[in-house]
């Protein structure tokens, strides 16, 4: 028998369609939405990919990723869902929990009310997203600019309401300055701790012990000393003695950042031993275009020209001239650290000023992430929080804690906070005005408004209370900071009792949400590959 010479699909249309988008949003948010708020709970995870099989975690987007169905219609909404989320997570770096729980209210409110089809679903939809703009005004409008004890409170509601956690990742943020940037890495102990570094700090160590001058320390410390930037491998020292004869002659320090034969590292590293240069060598770090790029702002950083295969430079002809500056240099096994370059502080400012642009641009988190380890390498504050445990599964979890602290931590700086535990969501709604004339904005105002008291419905449900009980009329008519402390169970100002949201967080959550239940509820027919 011949086989088909194509793709056999599946459809399904109108109700049934629905329907079944509808369980699957309710399967992923289910399992999502409980992990809400500081009495949200964990969520068990079997997973192929980790270690021991396991993950447990409170980290919204890490359920959202683990979940897929086997009903072929309802896995695309869990997929849909997780868009949401994903595009959450790469532009504030937090809030995938809080798209998630807006995205199924908005879904389920509009098929309550659109199931009637006496209304043009095009034009509720675009009530709807007007009346999102409007929100994300009034939330600009009302945010406030972070300090001091307001960032320690930002990086504990993120982390979970882990208080020594938030500590640690706003003490990070407030040593490495306005631009600097604070990092995640897991730890080789069960320590959870964080070091700053002033300078650029590449991921390359000395590629030979023989450098070490500092064996107590195990490092090689060199001050003032020259720098050569090359991606050309250094096949033998003759191609580079135009700068290491005057470096011997007069007794300065040098530092190879570049590819070299083994034969180069064992002249280089015989001369250290044996006649006491003052020279040390460490590869390029990163690969391929990252390697390029990074090579290119440690130049800029230092003053040093970079020599490089692509742009045709030739090794030979390098002068003293071409070498870069830096008052003072630590290389170790694992990294390297150079510590005030001299570069031309002009450049530096317009290259941050291009890869702020970049970043803004970026659609993945992995570029994001990338252009800003760029960025604090050239404006001179790198923070890094080690996250240790106990064993690999609590490692994990907190490890997943403290990234979406440190990315919103990073988006409260940018663009401010608002009350936090979804009273900030919940009392836009009151701006929204009901117009009785036109049906399909009174259905909008009905949906939308709603769906903006979800989330903090959700807070209060996951701690085992009710949205009626505990927010009275004169919560909805109170001051904008006025709400409702889920963990301490009493009312009051909620920026001084550190339940705050950033600004950032909040806006893309909702816009995200908008955007993905909008383009659910304009669905009419699914098409799906033929399962066997």
């Amino acid at each position: 028998m011949n086989e088909l010479s194509y793709t056999p699909k599946e459809l399904v249309f109108d109700q049934e369609g629905r329907d079944k988008l509808l369980n699957g949003i309710e399967k992923i948010s289910e399992a999502v939405k409980s992990t809400l708020g500081p009495r949200g709970n964990t969520v068990l995870i079997e997973s192929q990919n980790h270690t021991k099989g396991v993950t447990i975690t409170k980290d919204g987007v890490t359920v959202a990723k683990s979940i897929a169905l086997e009903d072929p219609v309802e896995n695309l909404a869990v997929r849909i869902m997780k868009d949401a989320a994903d595009r959450t997570a790469v532009s504030a770096g937090d809030g995938t929990t809080t798209a998630i729980v807006l995205t199924e209210a908005i879904i389920k409110a509009g098929m309550d009310h659109l199931s009637s089809g006496d209304v043009s679903i095009t034009e509720v939809i675009r009530e709807i997203n007007d009346m999102s703009d409007e929100i994300v005004k009034f939330i600009e409008k009302k945010s406030k600019k972070v300090s001091g004890r307001r960032l320690d409170d930002v990086a504990t509601v993120s982390a979970n309401n882990d208080a020594k956690t938030g500590k640690l990742i706003a003490d990070a943020y407030k040593k490495v300055g306005e631009n600097g940037i604070v990092t995640v890495e897991r730890s080789q102990t069960s320590e959870t701790f964080s070091e700053v570094t002033e300078g650029i700090r590449i991921d390359r160590g000395y590629t030979t012990h023989l450098f070490v001058n500092d064996h107590k320390r195990d490092e090689c410390v060199l001050e003032d000393v020259h720098i050569l930037c090359a991606d050309q491998e250094i096949a033998n020292v003759v191609s580079i003695e135009r700068i290491l004869k005057p470096v011997i002659n007069e007794n300065k320090k040098l530092l190879i950042i570049g590819n070299c034969s083994q034969n180069v590292i064992n002249t280089l590293a015989a001369n250290v031993v044996r006649n006491g240069l003052k020279i040390c060598h460490i590869i390029p770090p990163q690969f391929g275009y990252k390697s390029h790029e990074l090579m290119n702002d440690i130049a800029l950083a230092v003053g040093a020209k970079y020599f490089s295969e692509s742009t045709g430079d030739d090794l030979g002809l390098i002068s003293m001239d071409d070498l870069g500056f830096a008052e003072k240099v630590i290389v170790s096994r694992d990294d390297t650290i150079i510590i005030r370059g001299k570069g031309n502080n002009e450049d530096i400012d317009k290259r941050v000023e291009e890869l702020w642009h970049q970043h803004n641009n970026a659609k993945r988190k992995a570029d994001k992430d990338f252009l800003k380890e760029r960025i604090a390498s050239l404006t001179g504050g790198i923070g890094i929080i080690y996250v240790g445990g106990n064993s690999d599964v609590e490692q994990k979890e907190l490890y997943d804690r403290v990234d979406d602290a440190v990315c919103a931590v990073r988006s409260a700086l940018e663009e401010g906070i608002v009350p936090g535990g979804g009273i900030s969501l919940y009392k836009s709604a009151s701006i929204l005005e009901c117009d009785d004339s036109e049906k399909s904005k009174k259905i909008a105002h009905a949906i939308f408004t709603s769906a903006l008291k979800a989330p903090a419905a959700q807070i209060l449900s996951n701690a085992g209370k009710y949205l009626n009980d505990i927010y009275y009329n004169d919560i909805q008519i109170a001051d904008w900071n006025y709400g409702y402390d889920v963990k301490a169970e009493k009312y009051g100002d909620m920026f001084k009792m550190g339940i705050i949201d950033p600004a950032k967080v909040t806006k893309n959550a909702l816009r995200n949400a908008v955007s993905v239940a909008t383009t659910i509820l304009s669905t009419n027919a699914i098409v799906t590959l033929k399962r066997q």
